[in-house]
């Protein structure tokens, strides 16, 4: 029985972790100085990450392969006082990729994306 009781204690810390981490309560603008890049970002589960990534202070580049889908997904997130912009980009296309990457690169957030302040990053390399 004690074993149970003790179980059942660190299940409700750890809910009440994860709860505080979801909810933002645990640290405001986590993100903060940060770009987050992610592809297929207009709809569904993409969306949705984006939407938290910016929630949590992130600067977000949402892409997808149509502009109407970028225009309403940038206008949906900007109208919640998100910081983002978007642009189209068809993964399978070199020079739709190289644009991705400039947008992502001519946002001056402080830090370079996705690399951890005061590491020398390598330059990104892109598929041909």
């Amino acid at each position: 029985m004690q074993k149970a009781g003790l179980s059942l204690a660190c299940g409700a810390r750890a809910w009440r972790s994860v709860r505080k981490a979801s909810s933002g309560m645990a640290r405001q603008d986590p993100l903060a100085n940060k770009v987050a890049l992610v592809t297929a970002s207009t709809d569904g589960i993409g969306f949705a990450i984006a939407r938290r990534l910016a929630r949590d202070g992130a600067h977000v580049v949402v892409s997808s392969r149509k502009q109407h889908n970028v225009d309403r997904a940038v206008a949906a997130l900007q109208g919640e006082g998100l910081s983002v912009t978007g642009t189209v980009c068809h993964v399978g296309k070199a020079e739709d990729r190289e644009r991705l990457v400039a947008t992502v690169s001519n946002k001056d957030m402080g830090t370079e994306p996705g690399v951890a302040e005061g590491s020398q990053p390598e330059p990104p390399s892109l598929l041909s």
